[in-house]
């Protein structure tokens, strides 16, 4: 019997493309052991910008969140996303630091780590490749992951290309990340019958989103063609710019006598749970009603869930929400003066913000953000096609040439670090603490800080109380 299995993202992609990543532990602790039990592949729950958000916006630990998901979930892979050499940040690490966050990923709960590069530039997957091998449990699985696009650079021998690459390089599974929802039927079916003719038994995963209208035609074609995995959230979590709904999916796979491993009782069970949960984020406004909604033009702009929904939140504070359709328009124009990345996280965010600066100053590239100068200058790696010659002059200078190498630079080992214990001092309790601060130094001291204030005023209520 033909078997294809589930991984849920309502604890990250799915919260993170409808409501840019503001659940709370709290709002989903209490049905953790029911999801334990639904039979899913995988339940993806970390990393992305679950680190950042926890940290910025949720006053949480983000390793504790992780330690807590894995004492209520014993029994399920949790899965997180790991942008390579960039982590969950939005520049290169060294490779001490990405060692260390894998091995800590891994200590603090997590089973399979799907790591890409936003460019799909390899030599930014080694270190944290090589990292997951040499701190796996009989349970931990290194995905290597495609940032999937379309362009005229793009194309299906490119994609079964870049698998072979991968797998050479010892992933032991392979995922094609279709961030904008943009792959169509058609293109699913020569991808995922290309992959599997080329790499033979190395379990082949698709994640894509509702943006477009697509997601759902796309998954079963993906499954007709040989797909093992595909990514899903709990019903009342998908559609819009989050994922296909899990008990649709597992619906129509089991008319068609497809084995999936799910328990439609337990998994009937998470949507009713998270149904009230989500109501509050409506009714709030968390919620914004255009990122439920399907929009055809994402087969243009390409932008993908999670962008969208932080660019809505991004111009809803600057009350801007007016340039919202220009900015959007905007988006095509400056991914091609890039080279045409694939817009996913951090490039989605660069070429967003740079989008939305271009609208709002009325005059393209009057402002250009130092993330966009850092990539015309090779510090992300190499472009996917040539950009543009005018604007690459105008940041690098006439006849300025970008770095063509891996930016880490091993020489450094060690300073981050101790860096963070001189920043840091007695906030400081462990080197989940110090990690933190690495990747977010502001946000993580805040947090550090706010979480020293918290416990005294605690100790002090208990005085007063006895």
């Amino acid at each position: 019997m033909k078997k294809v299995q589930f991984t849920e993202t309502v604890l990250r992609d799915a919260n993170q493309s409808l409501m840019a990543t503001r659940l709370p532990y709290a709002d989903f602790e209490e049905i953790l052991p029911v999801m334990d039990k639904a039979g899913y592949y995988s339940v993806e729950c970390w990393g992305g910008a679950t680190f950042d958000s926890c940290l910025r916006y949720l006053n949480e630990d983000p390793f504790e969140r992780l330690r807590n998901i894995r004492k209520n979930m014993p029994n399920t892979r949790l899965q997180m996303l790991l942008r390579g050499q960039n982590l969950l940040g939005y520049k290169h690490y060294h490779d001490d630091v990405v060692e260390k966050f894998v091995e800590l990923s891994i200590k603090n709960g997590i089973d399979v780590i799907r790591i890409f590069d936003a460019l799909n530039d390899f030599r930014n997957l080694g270190t944290a490749l090589d990292a997951v091998k040499k701190y796996a449990t009989p349970r931990t699985v290194a995905s290597g992951c495609i940032s999937y696009t379309q362009s005229p650079v793009h194309t299906v021998e490119k994609y079964v290309e870049m698998c072979k690459d991968l797998v050479k390089m010892g992933f032991d599974t392979l995922c094609l990340k279709d961030m904008a929802g943009t792959m169509s039927p058609y293109e699913a079916e020569h991808l995922i019958k290309g992959i599997k003719d080329a790499v033979g038994d190395v379990p082949v995963i698709l994640h894509t989103h509702c943006t477009t209208g697509m997601a759902y035609m796309t998954l079963t074609k993906a499954i007709e063609s040989g797909v093992d995995v595909i990514d899903t959230a709990t019903s009342c979590f998908s559609n819009g710019t989050s994922q296909a709904a899990t008990e649709t999916m597992f619906y129509a796979a089991q008319q068609y006598g497809i084995e999936t491993g799910l328990d439609e009782k337990v998994i009937n069970k998470v949507n009713d749970f998270f149904k009230p949960v989500k109501q509050k984020y409506v009714d709030n406004g968390t919620i914004n009603p255009k990122s439920m909604a399907t929009d055809s033009q994402a087969l243009v702009y390409k932008v993908p869930g999670g962008m969208l929904s932080n660019m809505i939140a991004n111009l809803k504070d600057m009350n801007a929400m007016d340039k919202f359709d220009e900015a959007l328009l905007e988006i095509p124009a400056v991914r091609k003066d890039l080279g045409y990345p694939p817009l996913v996280t951090p490039l989605s965010q660069m070429v967003g913000n740079q989008a939305v600066t271009n609208v709002l100053v009325g005059e393209r590239y009057k402002n250009i953000s130092n993330e966009v100068k850092n990539y015309f200058k090779g510090e992300y790696g190499i472009a996917p096609a040539p950009v543009n010659e005018e604007l690459q002059a105008k940041i690098l200078g006439e006849g300025g040439q970008p770095i063509d190498c891996r930016i880490e630079d091993s020489k450094r080992t060690g300073e981050d670090f101790e860096n963070a214990k001189k920043a840091l001092g007695d906030l400081a309790e462990s080197e989940e603490d110090l990690m933190s601060w690495i990747c977010f130094p502001k946000q993580a001291e805040d947090y550090l800080k706010f979480r020293k204030e918290n416990r005294e005023k605690k100790v002090q209520y208990t005085i007063e109380e006895a």
